[in-house]
């Protein structure tokens, strides 16, 4: 890919700009053409393309006064794209939006109200044992750990999963969302993932799989999420 060269007006680059996208590898910037895909996305695509619209709609819809707010709590939430030096945070938009995404995923979806963003508390989810329900779902019963926190019921754990045969590395484009069925009920505790059409999901029909798994919490009471964390483990019948 091509380097981007820095100048005098312009040290470095980010994010897209029309028809060109810059990214950083090893700390060097380079830039790309956008590719040109006729893919429109499959079903589940086009449905949280749908809840995004929707979610962007929401916030064209608050009065200004309501954007502010979101602006000011979002001002203490740290940017996770460049410059990654703690000197940038994200805007009221997306703190609104990331909320609204989180109530949706909690099945709840709604016009989230503003709210300032509290540190999670420290945690780790670890598998337990899996059930089969029937000769196409599954049961993943999920160790969780929160630390030192007064409300371990208001958050939920949300997770991104594949199956693979065992001892194959995980594929991202393959992950898939599912979320705990019920809130954490106390700092350690087992939560149930329900895992639906897993064989057809993943085309795989196994006696045992690697699951490679993303996981974070999300706060029931404000809809923001954590950053996620990274799982593997094999699974067995």
């Amino acid at each position: 890919m091509p380097r981007y060269i820095p100048n005098a007006q312009i040290s470095d680059c980010w994010a897209s700009a029309g028809d060109v996208t810059f990214f950083h590898r090893d700390g060097i910037c380079y830039w790309k053409k956008k590719a040109v895909c006729e893919f429109k996305g499959t079903p589940g695509q086009l449905v949280q393309a749908e809840l995004h619209h929707r979610a962007l709609e929401a916030w064209r819809g608050l009065d200004h006064e309501t954007q502010l707010l979101w602006s000011e709590y979002a001002a203490t939430v740290e940017s996770h794209r460049p410059p990654l030096d703690s000197s940038s945070h994200i805007s009221g938009h997306n703190l609104f939006v990331s909320a609204y995404h989180g109530f949706a995923q909690l099945g709840i979806e709604h016009v989230p109200s503003p709210a300032s963003c509290e540190s999670f508390p420290v945690f780790f989810a670890e598998f337990s044992s899996v059930e089969a329900v029937g000769d196409s779902d599954l049961i993943l019963n999920m160790h969780v750990i929160l630390g030192a926190t007064l409300e371990p019921g208001r958050y939920r754990l949300m997770t991104k999963i594949q199956f693979t045969n065992p001892g194959q590395g995980r594929q991202p484009g393959f992950m898939r969302s599912h979320i705990a069925s019920e809130n954490c009920t106390g700092n350690d505790c087992i939560v149930q993932v329900p895992v639906s059409d897993y064989k057809s999901k993943w085309g795989l029909d196994l006696h045992s799989y690697q699951v490679h798994m993303r996981y974070l919490l999300i706060d029931s009471e404000t809809g923001y999420r954590c950053n996620f964390k990274k799982l593997s483990f094999v699974i067995e019948f």
